[in-house]
């Protein structure tokens, strides 16, 4: 089990730091290729369109072919597409490699996931999933470091070593015994999909990716109107990721003893409250504690929401593959609009009223779990206050 674990935090730590390898090669890439603002933020968007693209094949894949095969071939894509955007020579290419690489992750993403929770006790599963997360949020972390390194030695050499390191995955993957694929029409998605706790989960994975698109884009202009170079923003960041990476597992593991919705409660209180603070704030000296802060309570989101989808697709009889698949399409949603509606709307109406409109809907998603008793560890409805 514990090699399963960390095969599966290494795939998805390769995923997501590729995702955010772009972040400081973006400005030379606009730059060099005479990038818009506008044309920038498609590069940025090019890994989650192809995330949500790759979706339901993703899933499809997992459910079809086994949960292994599926990594397999969504790292044989990631390691394609690492190698090509080092050698993209056009901004085409570029968004073309990103947009593999987004497809590739959906592949991996949904297979890994899968593989996990055929593997994983159902009372421990929140833990094994946070911990899965908090991989994934420590690949994020790094992420800026492989751009750097790129920017240092080459795109060629820092890409093709991530390639490299995906075809050592590739045979990990390959030696560690697979679970038997679970054979299930695609139309199955709709029980799932009529499901209320599924779509609440859907929604809990949507909205921090939407929640995150508006901080990355308007903290950075914000300290950036301030004097702040890139190092020290990185710092910011860095800090506020290496608070989710702490956090996820912890999550979880309130969420399999106390119910899955009382660790999301916490953290949309959370998140209202620093929305809000952040609407109003403006000096540096508010702005980065709040800015770490809001990026616990945001990604605190992400491990209850990936649990209740688990659940819920268990209890309606759709294979996990199909789920993670679904999951996977609702992330590349909020990933694809947030960066493009908070930079519009701080355009046009200024960066509290972004901010506030996240403390909206925030409140709105409060409000919503309310509606429904929350799911117990084993399936079973349990007290509102548990």
């Amino acid at each position: 089990m514990r090699r399963l674990v960390l095969l599966v935090g290494a795939v998805v730590f390769a995923d997501t730091m590729l995702f955010a390898a772009l972040v400081p090669l973006l400005a030379g890439y606009a730059e060099e290729h005479g990038l818009s603002k506008a044309a920038a933020g498609l590069l940025v968007a090019a890994y989650p369109a192809g995330a949500l693209v790759g979706a339901v094949p993703g899933g499809v894949a997992a459910t079809r072919l086994g949960p292994k095969q599926a990594v397999v071939g969504g790292l044989a894509l990631m390691s394609l597409a690492g190698l090509a955007f080092g050698l993209a020579e056009s901004a085409w290419t570029l968004g073309l490699a990103r947009l593999l690489q987004g497809f590739g992750s959906a592949l991996s993403w949904s297979g890994a996931l899968a593989w996990l929770i055929a593997a994983t006790p159902r009372e421990r599963r929140g833990e094994m999933l946070g911990t899965a997360i908090g991989a994934a949020i420590f690949g994020a972390l790094l992420g800026p470091a492989l751009g750097g390194a790129a920017g240092i030695f080459g795109e060629v050499a820092s890409f093709g070593a991530v390639s490299v390191a995906g075809v050592l995955l590739i045979a990990w993957t390959l030696r560690t015994p697979g679970v038997p694929a679970d054979t299930q029409p695609l139309r199955a998605a709709w029980r799932a999909l009529r499901e209320p706790a599924f779509l609440g989960g859907l929604w809990l994975l949507l909205l921090p990716a939407l929640l995150f698109g508006v901080l990355v884009v308007l903290v950075p202009l914000e300290l950036g109107a301030h004097g702040w170079g890139a190092a020290a923003i990185a710092a910011v960041f860095f800090a506020a990721t290496a608070c989710e990476v702490v956090l996820n597992p912890l999550a979880g593991r309130v969420a399999d003893r106390r119910g899955r919705l009382l660790p999301v409660r916490l953290a949309l209180v959370a998140s209202i409250v620093v929305s809000l603070a952040l609407a109003w704030a403006r000096d540096p000296l508010a702005l980065v504690p709040l800015t770490i802060a809001a990026s616990a309570a945001y990604g605190t989101l992400l491990t209850p929401g990936t649990t209740l989808i688990s659940d819920s697709a268990e209890r309606v009889g759709v294979a996990q593959g199909l789920a993670f698949g679904l999951m996977n399409g609702a992330w590349a949603v909020g990933a694809v609009i947030g960066p493009a509606a908070g930079g519009g709307l701080a355009d046009r109406a200024g960066d509290a009223f972004a901010f506030a409109l996240l403390a909206g809907v925030c409140i709105a998603t409060l409000a919503g779990t309310r509606f429904r008793p929350p799911v117990g560890t084993h399936g079973r409805r349990v007290p509102e206050g548990a």
